[in-house]
């Protein structure tokens, strides 16, 4: 066991509330850490993205330095109150949301930055915020928490060991990331060189449309279209669907097949889901032909909510099922389809993201009670695409099958990341264990 010593955290820190700004100051200026930047991320982005026109002066008061901790200071919810974000380096001129609080360490040698950025996202310390919140009709941060919460740290040498190890593993998670962007932004651009701007190559290997290849103007689609591409609804593509199930939480009576169960709030992109955070259920052993396979899409059909869009879409293939311990279903709000041909999967997939980023499905959702549902079947039934010859489909597929592979192992790889930092963090920080 790792020796523990208590620090009350106000000797430790002292608080400072955020910028008071106005609506004129906002998206112009010098660097501004955001609610949103602090709530998604253990350490301050190395690249503040938003921006705040600030003076000297508030540029000084409202400061972002190596050391200093953000945490959230309303929410919704409890749960999610008090998230916090580390600054590992000085932010010259930036300032912070009015919507946080800053801690700014009173000496230097006692508590390690990278130790405390995931100390307080430790269930520990996450269970002590939560049960000191205020919550009134939003979830508020009680500031005189401070003058009495203790935290229990190691020394700092051995802080400095666990949050530099922490650190390495949560830096290969977003290198990772990084490389996933990538290979997705490749498969992007190839997807509307070849079908949006039709420059895929021809028989001579040269750019089609800017070699003059013949195209013909189709009606239904208002442009051209290269000579010999067929113009038909989407279901003609779509050999069959299936809808969603929910099960039970536990295994009872007749729901007795296991299952990881995908929802909407899942789906992370076109080219599989992200993180695999679908929760496990039961459903009953004859719905089995529900069970997900590949080649099949998983769209979201209902919104939840009236402000949250519909038709978000993921790719399944085997490397995708591979990352679930269990057959997997999607959720009542979803439905599954499959195509006629698998040659034309990523196809198919890049293509509903085109529509999806050019807000054509959103011509497409009704309300029931309050909800946006996708009307799924009118819109697969009259919306137009263009639809590419068999042999360019399967050139398509071969160039981005391997990049969709390369991406499953690294999202795979970060899955068994996660569960190792999140399995060590409440070992580390409870002294159970230390690091050679």
């Amino acid at each position: 066991m790792i020796k523990l010593t208590k620090y009350r955290f106000s000797d430790l820190y002292s608080m400072s509330s955020g910028i008071s700004s106005s609506k004129e100051q906002a998206g112009h200026g010098a660097p501004f850490l955001s609610f949103s930047a602090v709530f998604n991320n253990y350490f301050v982005p190395d690249t503040l993205v938003d921006l705040m026109d600030a003076s000297e002066k508030q540029q000084e008061t409202y400061s972002i330095k190596e050391g200093d901790v953000f945490l959230t200071r309303t929410s919704e919810v409890v749960d999610e109150l008090a998230m916090s974000s580390v600054a590992i380096k000085d932010y010259p001129c930036a300032t912070y949301s009015g919507f946080l609080k800053r801690l700014r360490p009173k000496q230097s040698d006692l508590v390690y930055s990278k130790y405390l950025a995931f100390y307080l996202r430790s269930p520990i310390f996450r269970k002590t915020m939560t049960n000191n919140a205020v919550m009134t009709l939003r979830a508020s941060l009680n500031e005189d928490i401070f003058s009495y919460l203790e935290l229990l740290l190691p020394e700092y040498g051995e802080q400095k060991k666990i949050g530099d190890l922490l650190f390495a593993i949560d830096q290969k998670i977003k290198i990772n990331h990084e490389i996933n962007e990538q290979l997705e932004g490749m498969s992007k651009a190839l997807y509307h060189h070849w079908f949006i701007q039709f420059d895929f190559p021809n028989k001579d290997g040269e750019p089609y449309k800017s070699s003059n290849g013949k195209m013909v103007f189709n009606e239904s689609l208002s442009r051209e279209v290269p000579e010999g591409w067929d113009v038909n609804p989407l279901s003609n593509w779509i050999e069959d669907d299936k809808t969603g199930d929910w099960g039970k939480e536990t295994k009872q009576g007749n729901y007795t097949l296991q299952v990881d169960c995908i929802r909407g709030a899942d789906i992370k992109g076109v080219n599989g889901l992200g993180k695999v955070a679908a929760p496990n259920r039961f459903i009953l052993e004859k719905n089995a032909h529900k069970l997900l396979a590949p080649y099949d899409f998983v769209i979201e059909i209902s919104g939840g909510s009236p402000t949250q869009s519909t038709g978000r879409i993921s790719g399944i293939t085997k490397s995708v099922l591979e990352r679930f311990e269990h057959p997997v279903i999607c959720s009542n709000f979803c439905k599954v389809i499959s195509l006629k041909d698998s040659a034309y999967f990523f196809n198919f997939a890049y293509m509903w993201q085109w529509i999806y980023d050019h807000d054509i499905l959103f011509g497409w959702e009704g309300k029931t009670s309050g909800i946006k549902n996708l009307l799924f079947d009118a819109f697969v039934t009259k919306q137009q695409v263009a639809k590419p010859p068999e042999e360019l489909a399967k050139k398509f597929y071969n160039f981005v099958s391997p990049l969709h592979k390369q991406k499953q192992s690294l999202l795979r790889e970060n899955s068994e990341l996660e569960a190792l930092r999140d399995w060590l963090i409440p070992m580390f920080m409870s002294g159970q264990v230390t690091v050679k």
